[in-house]
């Protein structure tokens, strides 16, 4: 893993990078970052070409609140396919090949099964039914029956890295990191349907416009975004960033702004979707990986890695309300939200053991050994109608 990335990574810097002036900010926010040696422009190239109409993408279900994607989030708000679920927090380990389960309430691991080569995340399919483990060396998917917490048999899938859901529900979308592609399968039986090649390197993270009809894609090692049309499933924009290691994608809850979360630039740079252009820059922490918006949407939750500290940004006047910092420090990485709000699970990804975070005032509930490399846990069931994938992007 650590010389596929490394190729990855030096193929990322030999990148030449276009400049572009980056508009000013209305706003009054942060300066945007210096990036030494790169420049201080972005560069960002559209064809919009055939699209869904504006209305949303065709048989997702309709927005509730257009001033509030999450508004089915909720907590107590969980949809009747997984009420009779028991909550559980599920851990992929990818240096051991296994996944731990955690009682949430007890805080104890309470099942512990092995999986394919690198799991790197537990992933919620659209319809609530299943946890699909992504092993993504092992070029398989791994079921989960969240009823029972048991793992079933592996689907073959090539390089799974990371797994999302077209609003629709028609499609899981396979981020193949490693062959450069993102591969559009049968939500169900996770045939393929067509595969896109992507122009960059490091393809990690998405997530969707509040009217399905695009997603923007980080691109880690090549500082660059992609913005997908969904409907048809072609690449209509990049996006360079000089300088960056995009991490994690989160639109906000108006839609009007996609959060991406940067490794080298310690805070997270604000895009508009639909002119495909960075907007403003948030100062978090070190190492900004995962984002998580709270149960009322007034908040996102960063995870800065290399700090072991949590950013609570409010994302009404988009700056930062506070951070917590890990005791004794940590490695935050992926995670999610309990269905009530209350507390904060993330993967301590270089220390072997999962972080519970009170979300009332950042206090340090548990710290839980589990297997080595931790990575993408899926905190299941949560509210909402459907998911849109990776940990648990449910609208």
């Amino acid at each position: 893993m650590l010389v596929r990335r490394w190729a990855l990574v030096l193929g990322g810097i030999a990148t030449i990078v276009v400049l572009f002036v980056f508009a000013s900010d209305p706003g009054g926010r942060s300066s945007l970052p210096s990036v030494p040696s790169a420049g201080t422009g972005t560069t960002s190239t559209t064809n919009q070409g055939p699209s869904a109409t504006l209305a949303g993408l065709p048989g997702m279900p309709p927005v509730l609140n257009p001033n509030d994607i999450y508004s089915a989030d909720r907590p107590g708000q969980l949809s009747p396919v997984v009420k009779g679920f028991p909550p559980l927090v599920y851990v992929p380990n990818s240096e051991s090949d296994t996944v731990d389960v955690v009682d949430p309430t007890t805080y104890r691991v309470v099942g512990h099964f092995p999986v394919g080569g690198l799991p790197q995340h537990v992933v919620p399919s659209w319809d609530l039914r299943t946890l699909w483990v992504t092993n993504d060396q092992g070029n398989s998917l791994t079921p989960i029956d969240p009823a029972s917490g048991k793992p079933g048999a592996p689907v073959p899938v090539e390089d799974p890295y990371n797994m999302y859901f077209t609003p629709d529900g028609r499609y899981a979308v396979v981020v193949a990191e490693a062959l450069k592609r993102l591969d559009f399968r049968d939500a169900h039986t996770m045939q393929l349907v067509h595969s896109l090649p992507v122009p960059c390197e490091g393809a990690d993270h998405a997530d969707f416009s509040a009217d399905g009809t695009y997603m923007i894609v980080s691109c880690e090692f090549s500082s660059q975004m992609l913005k997908v049309d969904v409907a048809h499933q072609q690449l209509v924009g990049t996006l360079t960033i000089p300088g960056s290691s995009p991490q994690d994608v989160k639109t906000s809850p108006d839609g009007k702004v996609f959060y991406e979360a940067d490794l080298k630039a310690n805070g997270l740079y604000e895009i508009d979707g639909n002119s495909f252009r960075v907007i403003g820059f948030i100062p978090t922490g070190k190492g900004a990986h995962g984002l998580y918006v709270s149960r009322d949407s007034r908040y996102m939750y960063v995870s800065n890695r290399s700090e072991g500290s949590v950013s609570v940004v409010d994302l009404n006047s988009r700056s930062v309300a506070t951070t917590w910092r890990i005791p004794g420090g940590g490695s935050p990485d992926m995670g999610g939200v309990s269905s009530d709000g209350k507390v904060l699970w993330l993967t301590g990804r270089y220390n072997s053991e999962v972080y519970a975070i009170d979300t009332t005032d950042g206090r340090l509930l548990a710290r839980i050994p589990v297997g080595h490399g931790p990575h993408g846990l899926s905190v299941y069931p949560q509210p909402g109608r459907y998911s849109l994938g990776h940990t648990g992007v449910f609208r």
